[in-house]
């Protein structure tokens, strides 16, 4: 089974670090994306870009309508996600608790539909 872990922050979280502990949560998530490949469970790992990047699209009336986002509320956004490939919810449940940020803030885990379950249009 696949699943999404999303890891969720906001600018002030962010800007909290020390030097010492933000060094100390890359180091922490380092380990953890070493240890999700050597249990063959990574699919892929990606961070966001800064939040001041993005942009949400809606078509309003026909009219692409572009705002600054991102599409949350109350500032926080999207840091990162993994992909997993893991034997079920519980171990997908078990890994998101190991994020190092899990302590602090919540780590999101979305089941993924499979490939087979989705048909294109002709």
């Amino acid at each position: 089974m696949r699943f999404k872990i999303s890891i969720y922050g906001n600018d002030a979280l962010w800007g909290s670090f020390t030097e010492e502990s933000f060094a100390a949560l890359i180091a922490a998530d380092a380990a953890f994306q070493r240890d999700l490949r050597e249990s063959g469970e990574l699919i892929s790992a990606e961070g966001m870009a800064d939040s001041g990047l993005v942009r949400v699209v809606r078509v309003r009336d026909g009219v692409r309508v572009v705002t600054m986002g991102p599409y949350l509320g109350g500032g926080e956004h999207l840091g990162s996600y993994f992909v997993v490939d893991c034997d079920s919810l519980e171990r997908a449940l078990e890994l998101a608790a190991g994020y190092p940020t899990a302590g602090g803030n919540g780590v999101e885990v979305w089941p993924l539909l499979e490939h087979s379950g989705t048909t294109l249009p002709d």
